[in-house]
Formats: C-alpha cells, sequence, structure tokens
C-alpha cells in the first residue's frame, strides 16, 4: 500500500500570515484609474490580507493586479497561496505561472512545488522537487522530501541515495538518518540500519531515544543479548522514561516474557506522562485473553490496584477495576467499590446500573428496590431502571407489581420494538402468575388444568396472550414472544395451526436455536404429526448436547407414541438424571408399551 500519509507529513506549509480581525474597508468594487500600476494593486491585495483580514478583498486586488499586468509574478504568488486550501486546482496553475515567470525565484519554486505535494500529484512534484534540489542544494528539507516521493513512487534505493547525499553535505541529521533506517530496513538491509543507529549512539551517547532505536533494531535481527544491553543503556539514561519503557514491554510482548513485560507495564502505570486512556487500553488488551488472565491473574490483580490508588475517581478506572473484582469473582468487593461512588458529582449512570444487576444476581431484592428508587430519582427517564423495578418484583413473585413497573417503563419506550419486548415481559409475568406452582412442570399444570384439577389460573392466562397480541402488533417477528405464545398454545391444545405457524416463523428466523426447534416439534407432536416431530427434535436434541431435560422428556414422549419404547425409556431416564420431576417421568415409564406408530 502507498504511504501517502508519509507524504503528507513530510508537507511543511510554505505560507504564513497573520490574519488581524477588522472589518472590510470596502464592500464594493470602486473605479480604478487605468494609469494605475499592478504593485499598487498587489500593495492593496497585500494590506487587506494581512492587516484586515478580508481574503476575498485581497483576491479580487490580486486578481486586477494580474488583469493589468499578467506578468506581475508576485501577484500570482500571493493568489496562489491563498487558493490552495479552497480552490486547489486553480492554486497549481497560478503557482505554476508565478514560477515560470520568474524561475531564479526559490520562494515561487518551493509553493510550486508544494502546491503539487499538497493536491497529491506525486510524480510532478517529484520532478519539481529534483529541479528545487538542483537550484538549492542547501537545504536538507529539499532532500527529505525527494526522497519521500522516490519512496512514494517506489523507488526506495533512490531515496536511500539521495539521503546519502544529504548526510555527505550536512552530516547526520536525526529526521534523515530517521528516514533512512526505515528504508534501510524496508529494504532487507538491516545490518546497514544497525551501523547507521550504532553510528548515531557512539555520536549522541547520553540520548535515551538512540539506545532505544539501536535495540529495537537489534531485536528486529534476533540479536536479543545485544537489545537488551542497550535498552539497559536507556534506562540508565533516564528509568521513568515512557517510550524507553513502552518499546521494552513491546520486546517482551514478542519474546513472550509475560512476568517481564507486566513488571515494565507496572512501571508505565506508575508514569505521569503516559495518558490514563493508553494505560486502561493496555490494560483491556492484556487481560482480553482469558487463559492469559488466569495465569498471571495475581501480576494483573497488582496493574489494577495500580491504576485504581493513583486515579481513585476517574469514571473509567473504577469501571477498569470493577470489572476485574467481578471477572476475579469478587462480586461483593466490586458491589462495594460501586455504592462507594454512588454519590459522585455528577452522578453515573453506569454505576447504578451496576448496582442493580449485581443486587438482582446476588439475588437481594430488598436492595434492588431500594437503588432503584434511588436512581429514578435522579434519572426518572431511564427505562432500564423502571424495566429493573419490574425484573425485581418478579424475582420476589410480586407479579402485580411487576406488571405495573413494566407499564409504567412503556411511557419511556423511544421504539416500537422495545415496546414490543415490553409487552413481552408483561405476558410472561402473567404467564409466572398464572403457573405460580415453580416446582411442577408445567406441562404437568396445563395438563390438570384441562382435566379440571387446578392448575393453571386460565384467567391470568388469556391476560398473558393479550399482552403477546399487543407485543406482536408492535414487532411482528418477536420471535422469543412468538415462541412463548406457541408453545403455551400447544399446553393448551388450542389454536395449533397459529401455534405452528408462529413456531415455524421463529425457526425461520433463527439459526438452529433447539429451544426454538423444541417448541416447532411439540406442536408437530400436539397435532399428531409424530415423525415430523421426530425429525426436528432429534436436530434439537443433537444441538442441545443433551443438556435440557425438557427436551430429552419431549423426545422421549415422541419415540413412545411411535412405538420405539426401548428409546424412549433411554431418554426418559436421561432426562431424570439431568433433574426432570422423577415422579413424572415414573409414570411414563408405567404406561404399556405402544404396539404401533401412531402415523
Amino acid at each position: 500500500m502507498k504511504r501517502l500519509p508519509v507524504i503528507t507529513i513530510c508537507c511543511v506549509a510554505f505560507f504564513s500570515a497573520a490574519f488581524v480581525s477588522g472589518k472590510s474597508l470596502r464592500t464594493t468594487t470602486p473605479g480604478y484609474s487605468d494609469t494605475l500600476p499592478s504593485v499598487w494593486f498587489y500593495t492593496e491585495g497585500i494590506k487587506q490580507n494581512t492587516i484586515f483580514g478580508d481574503t476575498t478583498r485581497a483576491r479580487e486586488l490580486f486578481g486586477e493586479a494580474i488583469r493589468r499586468d499578467s506578468s506581475y509574478a508576485p501577484a500570482w504568488f500571493e493568489l496562489a497561496g491563498m487558493l490552495l486550501h479552497t480552490l486547489p486546482d486553480r492554486a497549481i496553475d497560478a503557482a505554476r505561472r508565478a514560477w515560470r515567470l520568474d524561475t531564479a525565484n526559490l520562494w515561487y519554486h518551493r509553493l510550486y512545488a508544494q502546491t503539487l505535494l499538497v493536491t497529491e500529484h506525486y510524480n510532478d512534484a517529484l520532478n519539481v522537487y529534483r529541479q528545487l534540489l538542483a537550484a538549492d542544494p542547501k537545504d536538507p528539507d529539499n532532500y527529505r522530501l525527494v526522497a519521500a516521493l522516490y519512496e512514494q513512487a517506489d523507488r526506495p534505493f533512490t531515496a536511500l541515495i539521495t539521503l546519502d547525499s544529504a548526510e555527505v553535505r550536512f552530516g547526520r541529521i536525526p529526521l534523515l538518518s530517521s528516514m533512512k533506517r526505515q528504508l534501510l530496513v524496508a529494504t532487507n538491509q538491516i545490518d546497514k540500519a544497525i551501523d547507521e543507529a550504532r553510528a548515531l549512539v557512539d555520536e549522541v551517547p547520553y540520548d535515551a531515544d538512540n539506545h532505544v532505536v539501536l535495540a529495537n533494531l537489534y531485536a528486529a535481527d534476533k540479536q536479543d543479548s545485544l537489545a537488551m544491553v542497550e535498552y539497559r543503556a536507556a534506562l540508565r539514561i533516564d528509568s521513568t522514561n515512557v517510550q524507553t519503557l513502552a518499546a521494552l514491554s513491546d520486546y517482551y510482548a514478542r519474546s513472550q516474557d509475560y512476568r517481564s513485560l507486566l513488571s515494565v507495564t507496572r512501571k508505565i502505570f506508575l508514569s505521569e506522562e503516559m495518558p490514563l486512556e493508553l494505560k486502561v487500553k493496555r490494560f483491556e488488551n492484556l487481560t482480553s485473553d482469558t487463559r492469559f488472565y488466569r495465569e498471571y491473574y495475581f501480576q494483573l490483580n497488582d496493574l489494577a490496584a495500580t491504576l485504581a490508588i493513583r486515579y481513585p475517581n476517574d469514571p473509567r478506572v473504577v469501571e477498569l477495576y470493577a470489572g476485574h473484582l467481578i471477572a476475579s469473582g469478587e462480586l461483593e468487593q466490586a458491589l462495594a467499590l460501586y455504592k462507594r461512588h454512588l454519590n459522585d458529582r455528577p452522578p453515573v449512570e453506569q454505576y447504578y446500573r451496576m448496582v442493580i444487576d449485581i443486587e438482582s444476581y446476588l439475588q437481594h431484592p430488598d436492595s434492588v428496590e431500594h437503588y432503584v428508587t434511588k436512581a429514578l430519582s435522579i434519572f426518572p427517564e431511564k427505562i432500564d431502571f423502571h424495566l429493573a423495578r419490574g425484573h425485581a418484583m418478579v424475582q420476589t413473585k410480586q407479579y402485580d407489581k411487576a406488571i405495573r413497573a413494566y407499564r409504567e417503563s412503556l411511557r419511556y419506550a423511544a421504539t416500537d420494538s422495545l415496546r414490543s419486548v415490553i409487552w413481552g415481559m408483561v405476558g410472561d409475568t402473567w404467564h409466572l402468575k398464572a403457573v405460580g406452582n415453580d416446582s411442577i412442570p408445567e406441562e404437568e399444570l396445563f395438563a390438570r388444568s384441562k382435566a379440571g384439577r387446578g392448575g393453571i389460573n386460565r384467567r391470568d392466562m388469556k391476560q398473558c396472550y393479550k399482552a403477546y397480541d399487543r407485543s406482536l402488533r408492535y414487532w411482528a417477528d418477536n420471535t422469543l414472544v412468538m415462541n412463548n405464545y406457541a408453545y403455551f398454545l400447544s399446553l393448551e391444545e388450542r389454536d395449533l395451526e397459529r401455534a405452528l405457524a408462529m413456531a415455524t416463523r421463529v425457526t425461520d428466523l433463527t439459526d438452529n436455536n433447539p429451544t426454538y426447534l423444541d417448541t416447532r416439534a411439540w406442536v408437530l407432536y400436539k397435532m399428531g404429526r409424530m415423525e415430523e416431530a421426530r425429525q426436528i427434535l432429534k436436530r434439537a436434541v443433537a444441538l442441545d448436547g443433551q443438556q435440557s431435560p425438557e427436551l430429552m422428556v419431549h423426545y422421549g414422549d415422541v419415540l413412545y407414541q411411535l412405538g420405539e419404547q426401548f428409546m424412549a425409556e433411554i431418554y426418559w431416564q436421561m432426562a431424570r438424571e439431568k433433574g426432570y420431576n422423577a415422579a413424572l417421568i415414573d409414570e411414563r415409564l408405567k404406561q404399556p408399551a405402544q404396539t404401533k406408530s401412531a402415523e
């Protein structure tokens, strides 16, 4: 890839003009005497531009100077400078005219070259800079730009020759020496690059950066012992230099010496020179691999603690250290850390969110309610906190309160998809209220209800379906709602065609989700389409890795109806081992064997 940024960096703007704010002297172009020479208009243009900052008026005056005398080079020159960043093509033409009118003027020559460079006409720029180098060989910058343009043109060896010429004329110049080393490395002449860096160290032995450059080159050449000698020399000059420490940490990372890497990183974290955002990024990179995190936990814990001590109130560090504690399994410590910062000003929404999430995970519903109330007093329109209140009420089985909280959150829902999700939560909560008893599988509860032996509350289930219908009006393809809706209908053995349509749509929209495949198969089972159900459940069980006891029970039930008693019993027994209700499995095992397929 062409390294265009190198050219852009090398281009040093030639013009600088001090703009002083002020009002334009004129708002309309006056009539001028034909006897006024171009130099008068040129001088007036300079005044308007530099003293009053009126670039539009200045351009008019320079244009008038050129109209009166098209060979007046100074006006072309000034006009080119003003057009460079607004009308670059016209700037090139103006700069070219100025230079051709006075080819001995180095200022004109430089401006023409720079307009070509800025506008990325690199081939033309190279030709013009070569001419400028011949006309002004005493300017080191000309060598730098010519070398950069040769590199851009994929002529690195010619670029090296140009830099060698500059070195012969001027001696070592740090910027040119750096370019030369990079070119030597790019052309696989690393031994010569090392010689260049070694010579630089010999000339200026007390510059730590020179030792680091040499160390990096030794490391690239696999001369690790010599690389370490130079890194140590740089540290002896300045043991706190962040550039040196960063280079050394990169070296340890490449050589996979992670303990040394973490030791150096700690020194970097103790330094004030490196911005905090870079320290945070380094820590995130180091902890991105779970295995590495586990193996070097104590060193990483020390790094996290170092940042927490040095930047105790910075939100980025609070999040970093809390995340580290959570990853370490220290939930209580992370919770305490977040709670300490809840009174920070301005208040940080994320702290409240994390406190609520952790308290929910730890099953502290009273604390969840307390912090949700506190969060809503500060962030009354944040829908997450309204939903969190509903979740907390569900956790404590206060279903009516949960439904009210979810419905209240609808006031703050900004999109139809979010409204659909919330109505889905409302429906799920009505379902939980309808079922009530979570110690008995839902299938049994629905069966009892159908037989008039208690089970579910039908009125609450009707409210569940109403909520699901409202959810699907906002978002017809809400897969979670459609899946639950279809499954509950199948358990009630009603509207099975609609249930199948929803379950099929869900599996079409998703990619081999075992739960969704199970729902579709179970609807087919209820419809008596056993062979179809068997094929889908066989795939679902394989995808699930035989983890879900409900899936295995369903598969066993289908196999039983197809007359495959032996395999059905195997799956029922596996479901019992996975925690399915033993009494219900025993009832299945007592059933008489099917003598023929149900289809």
